[in-house]
């Protein structure tokens, strides 16, 4: 029931916003939580989300935080009974052509959305943060992350706009899986060599699947983007890797040859993953091995730690 007074969580779940942007909102602009009973927190009254509503609409507008709570404390608001609470005829509009699809994905995305849209880093980096700490990075990738990034890409297409958001988005993201990769306790030799294609410059899921490598404890060697296939060849030769992944995001970058250079190399055994969706399964030289996903990723990439603990085992015993 709207009618009852709500927590913090309650409400930003509602929102679609973290509970720390909440906070920022209460202590930078006064819009909090109105209720008090003594000896326990304060709880938000419908007025007080009806604010909040119309501070979310309109900063995910465009229009500054400072200026949409100045907004929100003088509009008045029509909080139905039963519905969420609603912006008066005229007070502004939700979203339209100024959001960020994310299809079916769920609260968290929208949120993550809406603060891209805002350029709101902070709110952008401990929401995937605590994602992460929360869910692990296959399923912050896949339900959190991929959605809005795609939505953003999707966005740029038709409007060619988006530069700044995609830019600190991306930026937040990698920083955020730099620091699950520094975290990581995996040690021994680089088992993983993971590399973009020749003039393949988007390196966001293969930075992903270095940080699930990490979490999972598989340590790996990261050459990132662009690398020319015969690089990757002498990259290969000079670490001996049991296991080379190749992402491709585009077709344009996803040229057969170079994974026909990496199974001719001497140094067997070696799986080679094309990965991305550059990649066309029919195009693909007999021997690679096209993960569908990052879980599968990972999965073949623990399948080549296990097999070689066994045979170092072996070779002990």
């Amino acid at each position: 029931m709207v009618d009852e007074p709500l927590s913090a969580g309650a409400v930003a779940r509602r929102l679609g916003v973290a509970v720390t942007t909440l906070r920022t909102w209460h202590q930078r602009y006064g819009l909090g939580p109105s209720q008090h009973v003594p000896g326990h927190h304060r709880r938000y009254t419908p007025a007080d989300l009806a604010r909040l509503e119309i501070m979310r609409k309109l900063t995910a507008e465009g229009v500054t935080p400072a200026e949409a709570a100045r907004w929100a404390k003088q509009t008045p608001v029509v909080p139905g009974p039963g519905v969420a609470p609603r912006l008066r005829a005229g007070a502004g509009r939700d979203g339209g052509g100024q959001t960020i699809p994310v299809g079916r994905a769920g609260p968290a995305a929208r949120g993550l959305a809406r603060a891209a849209m805002r350029l709101d880093a902070e709110v952008i980096s401990d929401t995937i943060s605590h994602a992460l700490a929360a869910d692990g990075v296959v399923a912050t990738w896949e339900g959190l992350l991929r959605p809005v990034l795609a939505g953003i890409g999707e966005r740029h297409v038709a409007t060619a706009g988006l530069i700044d958001v995609e830019h600190l988005v991306s930026r937040c993201v990698s920083e955020a899986f730099a620091a699950v990769a520094r975290s990581g306790r995996a040690t021994g030799p680089a088992r993983i060599l993971l590399s973009c294609a020749d003039e393949e410059q988007h390196t966001l899921p293969l930075e992903a699947l270095a940080a699930a490598l990490a979490e999972a404890g598989v340590t790996y060697r990261m050459l990132g983007a662009r690398v020319p296939a015969a690089a990757l060849v002498e990259a290969v030769n000079r670490t001996g890797p049991a296991a080379v992944v190749v992402w491709s995001h585009t077709r344009p970058t996803a040229d057969p040859a170079q994974l026909s250079a990496l199974l001719a190399v001497p140094r067997r055994p070696l799986l080679v993953l094309a990965a991305g969706p550059g990649w066309r399964a029919d195009t693909l030289p007999a021997g690679v091995v096209r993960p569908v996903d990052l879980a599968e990723a990972v999965s073949l990439a623990l399948a080549v730690r296990d097999s070689l603990d066994q045979s170092t085992g072996a070779d002990r015993a």
